[in-house]
């Protein structure tokens, strides 16, 4: 009885205040509602005052107009350069709006010639280098673009890539950093790209790799590159054989290339060492690439690789990133009539990069001619997806995969790897299910009349018929 009645005086107490608790929250609650209100109002209130007197050189909205006229980010570039006093990156590529593939539709099948249903498969398998002795043969034409260990990405980073282009049974690229062995472990299909670097010429990389990828330009980087002591550190400092204490500056040129005649000695010497395995070139989309083509085409290579200038890299300089080159759609036209026009079409596999983020993007770039794509932005972003959390707000959300960043170890490798896969199959499937929507069943029977072009400069630059076919009755005559 004791007990019971001990239990019941606790409950009643406990209940009690619970209420006490809610009264004096409510209270508080209200009184604190209304005093914040006023006080936000009084703040508002001064703040506008203050904007409305003050004379436009002592008035915070001078700032705003210089936003207005040269955005946040080249103040933010301005703000590094003076406090830097040297070279800045911008590790992401341009932010400038390019002609890409908007004014670009496709023409789906309906009533004369019928779509095809969801029951039907579609053939997505791309063959890349067909006239090699051991041509590469991928089930998507995504492929991972090269982000280098190292001087970009982390460990962490490059194992979820590799594990995701296992199971899509595409390729990832090693990109321009040292070989890394636990990613080539981990990697169904491997692209071994040599650099210019002193570790670009790897001969056990070389030997591991399905396709050696000859890196002479990309979308956002030219030339040479530095390395700045301690810049890279631990594994990746080991691996690349530099020294901690010493600056390293890549050659602007590939070793042993002193004029374009060079070319096909240095092809013929890669190929023997390569057994069989494709070669490919990978360039900066310029307004001289059929110049650049031609010099590739007379040096026996077996695919092209064309960035265009909205492509990014972790080392690039916005003026590289900005100023340089063309954009992708034009880079993509111009290589695939030229390699039409020299008949090497069949022979050679043309791949295209930078700035593709979409299902509709990607299959635009096939039907105009390429074989395949690298896609770097979209399994990068993908790699932290239902992660940023772990550094949010603090830090932008690519400290989770970057080498040199102290949160790269706080990256979910399974979970990273399992997003990328999700990413790269669902763009897959959007492809396929728009080659059915065409009324076809394979990638290698889309062409340019499954396309119109929304404007003049679209039509006259790719080709494709105009979605107005009929001027003189658009204007009127």
């Amino acid at each position: 009885m004791l007990l019971e009645t001990a239990l019941l005086i606790i409950a009643l107490s406990a209940i009690g205040a619970i209420i006490a608790g809610i009264i004096l929250f409510s209270l508080f609650y209200f009184l604190g509602k209304r005093f914040f209100r006023t006080l936000v109002q009084r703040l508002f209130g001064l703040v506008l005052e203050r904007l409305l007197d003050d004379k436009y050189h002592e008035n915070l909205m001078e700032l705003w107009g210089a936003v207005r006229r040269t955005s946040v980010q080249n103040i933010l570039e301005i703000s590094l350069r003076a406090e830097q006093g040297k070279l800045i990156e911008r590790p992401l590529g341009s932010s400038r709006r390019l002609p890409q593939y908007d004014n670009l539709m496709f023409v789906p099948a309906q009533m004369a010639r019928l779509p095809k249903e969801a029951r039907v498969a579609v053939d997505m398998c791309v063959t890349l280098g067909p006239k090699a002795q051991k041509p590469l043969t991928i089930e998507t034409p995504l492929m991972i673009a090269g982000m280098g260990y190292g001087i970009g990405l982390s460990e962490q980073a490059k194992i979820a890539l590799a594990k995701a282009a296992k199971q899509l049974k595409t390729v990832t690229n090693s990109g321009e950093g040292p070989y890394l062995p636990e990613e080539r472990q981990e990697a169904g299909k491997f692209v071994w790209q040599i650099s210019r670097s002193p570790w670009g010429r790897s001969p056990e990389a070389i030997a591991a790799a399905d396709m050696l990828e000859v890196q002479m330009g990309q979308g956002a980087r030219m030339g040479p590159f530095t390395v700045e002591p301690n810049a890279v550190k631990g594994k990746a400092q080991k691996l690349m054989g530099i020294s901690p204490v010493e600056t390293v500056i890549t050659p602007a040129v590939t070793p042993g290339i002193q004029s374009p005649w060079d070319w096909i000695n240095y092809v013929r010497d890669l190929r023997a060492e390569a057994g069989g395995k494709p070669i490919a070139l990978k360039i900066m989309a310029t307004g001289g690439i059929e110049r650049d083509l031609a010099v590739a085409l007379e040096a026996g290579f077996d695919v092209i690789v064309v960035d265009g200038s909205q492509g990014g890299a972790s080392g690039a300089s916005p003026m590289i990133c900005d100023d340089l080159g063309i954009p992708s759609l034009l880079g993509l036209v111009r290589a695939e009539r030229f390699l039409r026009e020299q008949g090497a079409r069949q022979d050679v596999s043309l791949v295209i990069a930078g700035g593709y983020a979409t299902p509709g993007e990607c299959l635009k770039a096939i039907t105009l001619g390429a074989d395949a794509l690298y896609l770097g932005t979209v399994p990068l972003f993908a790699l932290v997806h239902r992660q940023i959390h772990k550094v949010l707000p603090w830090e932008p959300l690519t400290q989770l995969v970057w080498y040199n960043s102290p949160y790269k170890e706080r990256l979910d490798i399974a979970l990273a790897s399992r997003s990328v896969v999700n990413v790269l199959k669902s763009m897959t499937m959007e492809m396929e299910e728009g080659v059915r929507a065409l009324g076809k069943t394979s990638l290698s029977e889309l062409g340019l009349n499954d396309l119109v072009a929304l404007d003049d400069w679209t039509a006259r630059v790719t080709g494709v018929k105009r979605a107005y076919p009929w001027e003189d009755q658009i204007s009127g005559n």
